[in-house]
């Protein structure tokens, strides 16, 4: 079977385990063209215009950490679709990728261990990939704090490092969990707010009250 039948097979067959969708593709696609439109993007490299203004230029590195994000998990779906779906064919359309088979068995084995159901858009692969070997709900545990304060992959990987090796990290970080008592209708009105910038309640909360804090100390 060639790998042009291969992969016919792969664009139509029902996929539970998480191959890109033909919307989520189309997504994608819009994203890259969005960031084209800033910095013309090519298989050989960037290209950026030379009057680009600053905050234009972390935008672009932003859409560019987020499209090889994307890649990463893709990859790794697109992989564990194949093992599953064909064997030891699959093995041949590894062939079109760059990437070294460490690289790629990293990923799959990443899309392995972390459900997209608890895949976090605000969250680097790399970040995921720390706690990859961790039981599911000790998972969703420091995804949450990672993203809830705001923590960079190294900073996940300290953590749960710390945790890991007994040096208590779970109890200092348990002081920082603030609990709030609201009436019904301000839970309401923050979590339709959270829901306009398409953010949990946590996350918004953070957000909020990082925003008032920089006011009030400025």
């Amino acid at each position: 079977m060639s790998v042009r039948r291969g992969e016919s097979k792969i664009a139509n067959r029902a996929d539970p385990r998480g191959v890109l969708s033909t919307s989520q593709g189309r997504q994608a696609a819009q994203r890259h063209t969005a960031l084209s439109a800033s910095a013309p993007m090519s298989p050989r490299g960037l290209r950026l215009r030379g009057d680009i203004a600053f905050e234009e230029w972390l935008e672009v590195g932003r859409r560019i950490s987020r499209v090889l994000s994307g890649c990463a998990w893709s990859l790794g779906d697109w992989i564990n679709f194949g093992q599953a779906a064909y064997g030891e064919r699959y093995r041949v359309a590894l062939e079109l990728t760059d990437f070294d088979a460490h690289t790629l068995r990293n990923y799959a084995w990443v899309c392995r261990r972390v459900a997209i159901s608890r895949r976090r858009d605000n969250l680097s692969f790399q970040h995921h990939a720390e706690v990859a070997a961790l039981p599911e709900p000790e998972q969703d545990l420091w995804l949450e704090r990672a993203a809830t304060l705001r923590w960079s992959r190294n900073e996940l990987r300290r953590a749960v490092r710390a945790h890991r090796d007994g040096e208590g990290d779970v109890e200092s970080h348990a002081a920082l969990v603030l609990r709030l008592s609201v009436d019904a209708q301000r839970e309401q009105r923050w979590r339709q707010a959270a829901a306009k910038k398409e953010l949990t309640l946590v996350e918004w909360l953070a957000a909020a009250g990082d925003a008032a804090a920089d006011t009030t100390l400025e």
